[in-house]
């Protein structure tokens, strides 16, 4: 049936381990919430619906898109799938902290996840190979890539000593993805100054903290949500 179609074109799953619902109308409604705001990721969106087109999904055709965002509220991430819960929706398709609240609303609605953290350490998936349940989804596996972007920057960079690293706090793997590039910092005799925010206000403040602590490297390397990037 058309749901199972669209969760292969979501996932590339072969199967779930789940018996989808029948539905009375052959539109059907994905749920789509990130814990972020739009604005900055609207490229994943285009993206998201452009994968749904090539497989056979047309927004106001024969799918629905009920768009979700978190704004970085956490605390409103809850409320916002429980909305998509009652509405009802076939599938939800979130990012890593509004996964793990999905799981904790619902063992029904299949929940589809796009992280670059590691799903197992997070709960989102007991063993990658058999996620299991009502949870599957993409892992880009970017935060084991810190320390090699480290690595890289050492080489770009070669008398930077003291590198700047502005984090997330709220989010789940932030600290697991800190530890990993601060091990890889001591072994090859660099510094870090970490600092960690929450929202503009924040990251203001911070660059204000890099400039006091002299941190000698023109690009910063920072963590958010899960992905690592260089601006």
């Amino acid at each position: 049936m058309r749901r199972r179609e669209l969760l292969g074109a979501l996932t590339g799953a072969a199967a779930w381990p789940i018996v989808a619902r029948a539905q009375q109308s052959t539109t059907l409604v994905v749920g789509l919430i990130r814990s972020t705001s739009r604005s900055p990721f609207e490229n994943l969106v285009s993206a998201f619906q452009r994968g749904l087109n090539e497989a056979g999904f047309v927004e106001g055709q024969n799918v629905t898109i009920a768009y979700r965002y978190g704004d970085d509220q956490f605390d409103r991430l809850q409320m916002l799938i429980a909305e998509l819960i009652r509405q009802p929706v076939a599938v939800i398709v979130a990012n890593n902290a509004s996964a793990l609240v999905a799981m904790s609303k619902t063992t029904t609605v299949p929940i589809v996840f796009v992280t670059g953290g590691d799903p197992v350490r997070d709960g989102l998936v007991a063993n990658i190979n058999r996620p299991g349940g009502n949870v599957t989804g993409v892992v880009f596996f970017s935060s084991f890539l810190g320390p090699k972007r480290l690595e890289l920057l050492r080489e770009l960079v070669p008398p930077a000593t003291t590198i700047a690293v502005l984090a997330q706090p709220a989010l789940p793997n932030t600290e697991a993805e800190l530890r990993a590039v601060e091990q890889a910092a001591e072994a090859i005799g660099r510094q870090l100054v970490v600092v960690r925010a929450n929202n503009d206000r924040d990251i203001e403040g911070a660059f204000d903290i890099f400039k006091q602590r002299h941190t000698s490297v023109p690009v910063r390397f920072l963590i958010q949500d899960g992905n690592a990037w260089w601006r």
